[in-house]
């Protein structure tokens, strides 16, 4: 299964959530391609310094990682596309068309499946089963009051405090994630 984190220039959000769900899913990653991109990145950029530490704090591995632009055959390839920001879905979405039902932002994705009924997963055994689920229960599940709550913070060029916040939010989403594929896996 190929997913696929999509932020802005591809340096603090989505390469920390691709690096820190193959972490979560410990011997689980083998089944999947996890991969980032950006959809202002600048192709080859190292990864942000401050978004590098945090990554390392939560078991990721920042040192490999080289920005990429998101292009429309990267968005179609995917079978799950987890964005930082409904802008950057909408993005995702603008590229890739067919992509809408199995892009979410991380929170969304981790909210859905957070707020569906025990049996609602029943019969799903891989991962492209689980999207597929997860997009089609998306609206049995409550929106949050404020539609931005879905969407993570940018903390590039901002404080320390503000990037290990911007690092816990996404791994707490990432953590339910992982969870829910590696039950699939």
């Amino acid at each position: 299964m190929r997913i696929l984190f999509v932020c802005s220039g591809n340096i603090c959000r989505s390469p920390l959530g691709a690096q820190v769900l193959e972490a979560r899913l410990g011997s689980a990653a083998s089944a999947h391609v996890v991969e980032s991109a950006g959809t202002i990145a600048d192709d080859g950029a190292a990864m942000d310094a401050a978004a590098a530490r945090q990554s390392a704090r939560l078991g990721g591995e920042p040192s490999a990682h080289r920005s990429r632009y998101l292009t429309d055959s990267i968005a179609a390839s995917a079978d799950l596309v987890l964005t930082a920001e409904r802008s950057h879905r909408a993005a995702v979405v603008s590229l890739a068309p067919r992509a809408a039902k199995r892009a979410f932002t991380i929170k969304q994705f981790a909210r859905v499946l957070g707020g569906l009924e025990p049996g609602d997963l029943d019969g799903v055994t891989t991962g492209p089963e689980l999207v597929e689920r997860v997009a089609r229960l998306r609206g049995t599940v409550p929106p949050p009051a404020d539609p931005a709550d879905d969407d993570v913070d940018d903390p590039y060029r901002r404080s320390e405090a503000t990037h290990e916040r911007v690092a816990d939010e996404i791994d707490a989403a990432v953590a339910v994630i992982a969870e829910a594929l590696r039950r699939v896996s």
